[in-house]
């Protein structure tokens, strides 16, 4: 019986290496026409094992959801002869914005190393019925038409748009509502080329509210960003605006029901049950902002001036003025103050001839609040005087664009003299409390004689015929058969696939972290964020044993919480995954928080581990 199992398994083999590969497919697909306001599916299909699925740029529409991957096999064996055929699908929810005709560029996908591009697709949107939809309170959101543009809006305040080169503004993005808003969610967030952006409401859990008047109308208003930024290059810059989708809820008349019963009238025709709350999806677009801005005076510019912009002071210090040759001190330098102070660049700093300086060790302390950025940039020098003698560090000048005056302004620090006395010989041992990986070993160019007891062997002394031999000779075949059960105990746990899922689960995440983060130091931002939100998704899937085509952000939040992890670690995995996609499909500049997003998906990956263990 085991024969003709093995000889029925090899002839299955056999078969499967013979069949020839069919010609791979990439179809991508969707309504040719539909009405503005429209939910729609737009579907790219694959008779292949498909990876590295690369999303066009889709302008025109709302992506509502997508792309979500799900798959699909059949296996047929006919006359001893075995096909299979393997297909997937990625399928985006988009929503049509306004009338025109578009046309979605092809996309990519990877099949058996080759690279195949789908078809473009060609989508007529017309006008909607203009006439609002009756529909059931419960049954989820309504047109936007029944909330005006007065009822609900946001606005791009910034504090200032005539800003020197490198100073700092701070844009505030507000919403003013006059009906109560259930959620709300940044759909398209404004690209900022030409600035570095820093988040001042990022560690912030609650929104800042307060009622302002516009117009005789009272608004209530919700800070929902805010951010600083610092212009990096004079002239007529361009903050595009942000998009957002919010559900309202508004108030319906019900029509009044007659029973002809005093009581059933008198109760369903009272005030209190003649109405009720309907949540109505509004699209909301703040303003385009205009900013100016002016170049840094040339004329009267030191020479030492590294692009700080702001207020700020300067210290300096060293850990020691008396030392031996050979030894090393360390030497600080500290910036501090508010402006573009994490842009600024290390100072040029003139040691003597007989010091080695190793490269400046960068340390910040930066704090971003609602009132802007503002902090410590410390630069650490490790010194190494190689010769005795007094030598001197002359005094390290920082120069700044002075906002308040705007004017350059100076600042000097304090002259040191260090005393360096004559070595002891002993070049190769440096002490010092800064880290030793990067000093390099003096003196070790003589190699001692080696010392101690020689271990010798008697002559005529054989393995063969030993004691040795014959433990290694009993020790084999005990060692064969354990190894034969354990083998079957792994093959049994290679059988239960979510087992082997769920155990593969972190080790494939984090090779597809490492390839992302390959992508980002090739400066590939669109390929790092389709692997990053792959490692993030494909982790779920597989630690939980969850179907692609099953997999969203209630889906992820529910598993979580099954498991017992901490609602806070849940909230993160949920936010990590929400940035993920936003800068995968949101236009504009995708280089900044690269680094930051592949961190912290690291971070969350490692914790979620230790709470389900």
């Amino acid at each position: 019986m085991k024969i003709r199992k093995i000889i029925t398994l090899l002839s299955l083999l056999l078969a499967y290496t013979t069949i020839f590969g069919q010609e791979i497919e990439f179809v991508a697909s969707a309504k040719e026409v539909v009405a503005v306001g429209d939910q729609f599916r737009l579907i790219y299909s694959v008779n292949g094992q498909a990876s590295g699925f690369r999303t066009p740029a889709i302008k025109g529409f709302s992506v509502l959801s997508g792309p979500n991957q799900s798959q699909s096999s059949r296996t047929q064996i006919i006359n001893g002869q075995v096909s299979r055929s393997l297909d997937y699908s990625f399928t985006y929810i988009l929503q049509a914005g306004s009338e025109g005709t578009y046309t979605i560029p092809p996309a990519s996908v990877n099949v058996d190393g080759k690279t195949y591009q789908s078809n473009p697709v060609t989508i007529k949107v017309v006008k909607g019925n203009t006439q609002p939809q009756q529909q059931n309170p419960q049954q989820g959101a309504s047109p936007s038409g029944e909330i005006s543009a007065k009822d609900l809006f946001v606005r791009a305040v910034p504090s200032k748009t005539n800003p020197y080169q490198g100073e700092q503004i701070i844009v505030t993005y507000k919403i003013y509502t006059r009906v109560p808003v259930a959620e709300y969610s940044v759909t398209r967030t404004p690209s900022t080329a030409g600035f570095w952006l820093q988040d001042l409401l990022k560690d912030s859990k609650n929104l800042n509210q307060f009622r302002e008047t516009i117009d005789g109308q009272e608004y209530v208003v919700a800070e929902i960003k805010k951010d600083a930024l610092f212009a990096q290059k004079a002239g007529n810059l361009t903050i595009e605006p942000l998009e957002m989708d919010v559900l309202a809820q508004i108030q319906r008349k019900v029509a009044k029901r007659n029973f002809n019963d005093p009581f059933f009238d008198s109760f369903f025709n009272d005030s209190f049950m003649g109405s009720t709350y309907q949540n109505v999806k509004k699209t909301i677009r703040s303003n385009e902002l205009k900013i100016n801005v002016k170049p840094l005076p040339e004329n009267s510019r030191p020479r030492d001036f590294t692009g700080g912009v702001g207020n700020f002071n300067v210290t300096s210090s060293i850990d020691r003025d008396q030392l031996k040759a050979n030894e090393a001190l360390t030497l600080r330098f500290s910036i501090s103050g508010k402006g573009n102070i994490k842009l600024v660049e290390k100072p040029a700093i003139v040691f003597p001839p007989d010091f080695e300086v190793y490269d400046p060790r960068t340390t910040d302390n930066i704090v971003a609040s609602a009132s802007g950025v503002s902090g410590t940039r410390n630069f650490e020098y490790l010194i190494i005087p190689r010769n005795p003698g007094k030598y001197k560090i002359k005094p390290i000048t920082f120069s700044y664009f002075d906002l308040s005056s705007q004017t350059y302004k100076t600042i000097t620090s304090q002259e040191f003299v260090i005393d360096v006395a004559k070595g002891d010989g002993r070049q190769g041992e440096i002490v010092s409390s800064t880290d030793k990986e990067d000093f390099k070993y003096i003196g070790s160019d003589i190699r001692y004689i080696k010392t101690g007891q020689i271990k010798l062997s008697p002559v005529n002394d054989y393995l063969f015929g030993s004691m040795l031999f014959l433990i290694w000779v009993i020790a084999i075949p005990v060692l064969f058969i354990l190894f034969l059960i354990i083998w079957r105990k792994e093959l049994k746990k290679r059988s239960n696939i979510a087992f082997m899922r769920n155990k593969k689960a972190t080790g494939i995440a984090r090779k597809r972290l490492k390839s992302a983060e390959r992508f980002m130091k090739q400066n590939k931002p669109d390929e790092f964020w389709a692997e990053a939100s792959n490692a993030l998704w494909g982790y779920m899937s597989d630690k939980f044993n969850i179907p692609r085509a099953s997999l969203s952000m209630d889906s992820v939040s529910g598993a979580l919480r099954s498991k017992g992890v901490k609602d806070e670690l849940s909230s993160n995995f949920i936010e990590i995954l929400n940035k993920c996609e936003f800068a995968r499909f949101a236009p504009g500049n995708k280089t900044q928080a690269m680094d930051e997003i592949y961190k912290q998906s690291i971070e969350v990956i490692t914790r979620t581990e230790d709470e389900l263990k």
